[in-house]
């Protein structure tokens, strides 16, 4: 079963196909996504990898967390499972 991964701290100027690459070093990447704003479409400095099983989660947590990529020491650990909220989209709440 395919496990999804928080990757902290990255650089505005990192593309998920950097992620992707990183991560494909410790097994299969099944999606690599970085977070924008949605109003200016820049990084927020953080994303999701999500790996095929759990030991390669496990190996690529190991082998990423506080490896430097992009001038950046990244923050990697298992992405909590919470439920995604709709927020209002404009100015009138």
């Amino acid at each position: 079963m395919a496990k999804k991964l928080y990757v902290g701290n990255l650089s505005y100027n990192t593309t998920e196909d950097v992620l992707r690459n990183l991560f494909s070093e410790f097994g299969s990447v099944a999606s690599a996504k970085i977070i924008v704003d949605r109003d200016t479409g820049n990084s927020k400095g953080f994303g999701f990898i999500e790996m095929s099983s759990d030991d390669e989660a496990n190996a690529a947590i190991a082998g990423t967390n506080g490896r430097e990529c992009d001038g950046r020491q990244l923050r990697v650990n298992e992405a909590m499972d919470k439920p995604r909220r709709d927020r209002p989209s404009g100015g009138n709440w």
